[in-house]
Order: C-alpha cells, then structure tokens, then sequence
C-alpha cells in the first residue's frame, strides 16, 4: 500500500512519542520522573466536571453544530472580550477538537503550495508539519537566549520574500516560556500590516504568565482583517483531554474552516463543549491558583538548573516548561558511547537516570532539552537531582 508523498514527510510529535515512551516504561514497573508532559498535573475545576456530568443527565449527546454550540460561541466571545478587550460575533468565532485541530484547519484554509510562512525558532513541535501539510513553506527566525528567544521586528521584516503571506506567534512560548512585551508586539504588528501578512496568535497559555498578557489584536486593531487568534481550555483549565480549542477571526475565514470541519470531524464532543462552557464563564479563581503555583515551580526548577555546572538556562516568563542549553555535554561518553546530540543526551537521561525529556531538535533548537515543571514539587526536585547526578557521571 502506497502512502502518499505529504504523508511520508510528517514527523510524529516527538513531545507526544516521548510522554508514550515513558508511560510505557512506567507500565513495566520503572521508576520514571516525566518531565516531558505537555499538560498540567492539576484535576479538571470540579464546576466544570459539574458542567459535564449536568449534560450527561439531560441528554446533550447528540450532534451539536460543527463549529460548536451557540452556548460555547456565546462564551468565546464573552472570553475575548473580558480577557483580551476583544469583541467578537458568533460568525467570527468556532470550536474545534483541541487548539492543534484549530490551527489545522486554519493552515488548509488559508495556504498553498508556495506559501511561505515565518516561524520564529524556537517553536513548537507541530508548526512546522502542519504547515507542509498545508503546502506551505515555513520561513524559520533563529532567535536567541540572549534575546530571551524573542523575535524582533527587524529580523521579521529581513525574513519576508515575495512569497511571505503569514506569521505565528505564541507568547507566552513552547518551548521556552518567552513572553513578547506589548511594545515588541506592536512592532511586530506595524511589519505584520505593511507585508499584509497573516497573523497567527497561539494564546494557549495566556494566563500562565507571572504578568498580564495583552492580545496582539488590542494593540493593533488595524490587524483585525488580517488575524487569526487561536487557544483552547486544555492548558489553562487543566482540561487537554477535553479537546476543546477555539478560533476567532474573520467571518468568511471561519465559514470556510467550519465547512472543512464538516468534511473531517464534524462538531467537538458535545459534554466536552458544555464543560468548556463552564470553564471559560464560571469562577476563575483556579485559573490563577494554578498559574500562581507553576510560577514557585519554575523559580525552584531556574534555582537548581543553575546550579549545574554546565547547564544554562534563561527564566522563563510563562507556559510551564523551562528550555536549558545542555550543548557543554556533548561530546561527552556515557554507557552508550559519545552524546553527540540533545537527542542523544535524552536518551542517556531515560535510560541511566530514569527522567523523560523532550530534546530540543523537534523545537528547532538542538543544542536545548525542554524540562516541563506540570510536576508537584517533590518530583520536580528528584528529577533535577537526578539529571544532576547522570550529567556529572559522563566523561
């Protein structure tokens, strides 16, 4: 059976492949620190486990609209506004399976073959892919450490060619937790407007940030016919297996996304949108717990990172992961010979040190291995301590 040409090129996720990897293992009784999740450890709030089970027993499981119900549109754009300074109508706003299924759609919608689409670097894992299943051709901005990994408005505009017609943006990032300030965001935005690129918000982990985050689209509203905001209660409400993401932006844009909808998985799971329901309009106290509590995670995850010889990291502002250069270690041997890669580094911690990681080259950073700290703290300490112990075993 043959495979077709833009099938065989699509890596799987590698964040994905490694939190299966060492559940496997886990499954077999070892004893594994995972800080490769991509999702936080908290409960679902129980009010939105409430939401669900109120559905259950009136008989929401049916088909709801492909783009969601008018309840959840009603709360995106309620969301948009009290969050973002947003407005937005139900035509300009949808529900998807996840915040990855939104931005798939919006790609096969908007690109084609030729297209070229800048992506800052570090980025996360399934940019990249989804956008050469769309045709397009991703245009990739090396940042820096230095610059907290933060694209600037010059190097955005030396990389637009004649074939440039989008930008992605995720602030706060994964991988690395870097947060655009929103001067730099209006900057990048004035480029954005005169190249009459496409903008791509990925506002995932919005409010996991130690400061307000302020939407691209309220500092430059002249962006407005041009954006794309994209998000999902996975992160924020601790709900990623929910898969209830979201977008808001012009009408015919979202027309032509709900009928591709149509054609592929129909409508998100209608208990699922009911919970989204309640978490995007209910208390959001546990938002800000949660976001509070990830932050004490992350100074205690920089402290003791920084007190390895040889592992530099920055701090990062938001999300809940934390991005070390471990490239000192390369070239170094272990039990399976010469690390010559952060690949090869993460396979040495999961194999002699018992800890799940995510290298960095699937980020497009491969001298990085990214650390989640959605871990109680008692974990996060065991694992940096053993991470410590493997490095200092390498010759």
């Amino acid at each position: 059976m043959k495979l077709t040409a833009r099938v065989r090129g699509i890596k799987p996720s590698p964040t994905l492949g490694m939190a299966a990897e060492a559940a496997a293992l886990v499954a077999q009784g070892h004893d594994i620190v995972d800080l490769s999740a991509g999702e936080p450890d908290f409960d679902t709030p129980e009010h939105v486990k409430a939401a669900a089970r109120e559905a259950l027993a009136r008989g929401k499981t049916k088909y709801t609209p492909v783009g969601g119900t008018p309840e959840l549109k009603d709360a995106i754009c309620e969301k948009l506004r009290r969050d973002n300074g947003l407005a937005y109508e139900r035509t300009e706003v949808m529900a998807s399976c996840g915040g990855k299924h939104a931005l798939y759609n919006a790609f096969q919608a908007l690109f084609e073959e030729g297209d070229e689409v800048v992506v800052p670097a570090p980025y996360w894992v399934s940019y990249t892919d989804m956008l050469l299943l769309a045709g397009a051709t991703p245009r990739i901005v090396e940042t820096s450490p230095e610059d907290d990994f933060r694209m600037s408005a010059q190097q955005l505009e030396a990389a637009g060619g004649p074939r440039t017609v989008g930008l992605i943006l995720n602030s706060p990032s994964n991988p690395t937790g870097s947060v655009y300030s929103s001067d730099e965001l209006r900057a990048l935005g004035q480029v954005a407007l005169r190249r009459n690129l496409v903008v791509f918000t990925d506002d995932i982990y919005e409010h996991i940030a130690e400061r307000k985050i302020e939407n691209i689209g309220a500092l430059v509203p002249e962006l407005r016919p041009q954006l794309v905001i994209v998000n999902a209660v996975s992160k924020t409400y601790a709900m990623t297996g929910w898969r209830v993401g979201y977008t808001a932006a012009p009408a015919p844009l979202i027309q032509a996304m709900t009928a591709l909808q149509s054609q592929s998985t129909s409508n998100p799971t209608s208990i699922a949108q009911a919970a989204a329901v309640a978490a995007l309009t209910g208390p959001q106290e546990c938002v800000r717990a949660m976001a509070t509590e990830f932050l004490a995670r992350r100074d205690l995850v920089v402290e003791r990172l920084r007190q390895i010889p040889g592992v530099r990291t920055t701090k990062p502002e938001g999300a809940f992961y934390v991005f070390p250069d471990f490239s000192a270690f390369f070239g170094k041997r272990g039990p399976d010979g010469e690390v010559a890669s952060a690949g090869d580094l993460g396979a040495y911690l999961l194999r002699h040190a018992s800890v799940a990681t995510v290298s960095g080259e699937g980020f497009g950073a491969p001298r990085h291995i990214r650390l989640s700290y959605a871990a109680k703290r008692e974990v996060l300490e065991e694992g940096i301590a053993r991470i410590r112990d493997a490095l200092a075993r390498l010759s």
